[in-house]
């Protein structure tokens, strides 16, 4: 069976999308900001996502919470992707979304023919920031599985996401990328990988990213062709790709995860959006 998929939005069903809305007081947001005294103390800002049920447990050390990496797209920032953010604490994660850019970052140049388009920089800068923010998150909450990573990033976020993935394999329990467009996904097959894709004439993903049909069947990664816009893939974008996005993320996690963690039960306030179905190549 062909991991290439693409994404149909059945009309005229309506689906409970508030599966993936968790009630306000199921999951706790809180924003902190570290200092990293090795790149002249460089702010981190990280915003953390988590259920407080699942929280409290952990405090009591009843149990480890899976951790999920958060790295968001250029100019974009890190709060933007809470649809997401809050589908993976519900089923357990302590989530961490990293602010990447800050206002005093130079410019980024991008220049053809160079290694990821001349964005090394700006991804190791990225990387930097998540070894530096999950060992202050050891500190704050010890009681999770730092050695085990979910790392999710879109667009420049996907890349560093994947420059991460294939720098520290250890680490790394799964991979999830909304339209990374430059860094090669890694085809070592340690460990699962889930990506959508966009379809958008102004964000083309480079040649040699994406690796074939046959070796994503073989090595389990998992490639979600979307109707959607590249923009599409954050909070800003249409309840129809939100849903469909947290439908086959959860799914994803379903199959992936060892942890009992499920979501919360959700409000029946908010029931809209057609059934999203997934069609395979």
């Amino acid at each position: 069976m062909k991991r290439g998929i693409t994404v149909l939005v059945s009309v005229g069903i309506v689906a409970t999308a508030a599966y993936f809305t968790v009630s306000k007081w199921a999951i706790r947001h809180e924003s902190f900001t570290f200092y990293d005294a090795s790149r002249e103390k460089r702010p981190v800002a990280v915003d953390i996502a988590v259920r407080r049920d699942k929280e409290m447990q952990a405090n009591a050390g009843m149990i480890k919470l899976p951790v999920a990496i958060f790295n968001h797209g250029n100019t974009v920032k890190n709060t933007e992707y809470s649809f997401l953010a809050n589908v993976m604490a519900a089923r357990g994660y302590e989530v961490v979304s990293i602010q990447h850019d800050l206002p005093t970052d130079p410019p980024m140049v991008t220049k053809v023919g160079e290694l990821y388009v001349g964005r090394l920089a700006q991804i190791q800068r990225g990387v930097a920031n998540i070894r530096f923010a999950v060992e202050e998150m050891k500190k704050l909450q010890p009681n999770a599985d730092y050695d085990h990573l979910t790392v999710v990033g879109h667009s420049m976020g996907g890349d560093i996401t994947m420059y991460f993935a294939k720098q520290y394999p250890d680490e790394v329990k799964k991979v999830v990328t909304l339209d990374n467009l430059r860094v090669p996904f890694i085809t070592s097959g340690k460990f699962k990988i889930l990506s959508f894709r966009s379809k958008d004439p102004q964000f083309k993903t480079d040649p040699g990213v994406i690796p074939s049909d046959e070796e994503c069947e073989k090595l389990g990664i998992t490639v979600v062709k979307t109707p959607f816009r590249h923009n599409d893939m954050r909070d800003t974008g249409s309840e129809e790709a939100k849903v469909s996005i947290e439908a086959m993320l959860d799914k994803f996690l379903t199959d992936t995860d060892n942890s009992a963690a499920m979501p919360v039960e959700p409000s029946t306030a908010n029931i809209l959006g057609p059934v999203p179905t997934y069609v395979h190549n």
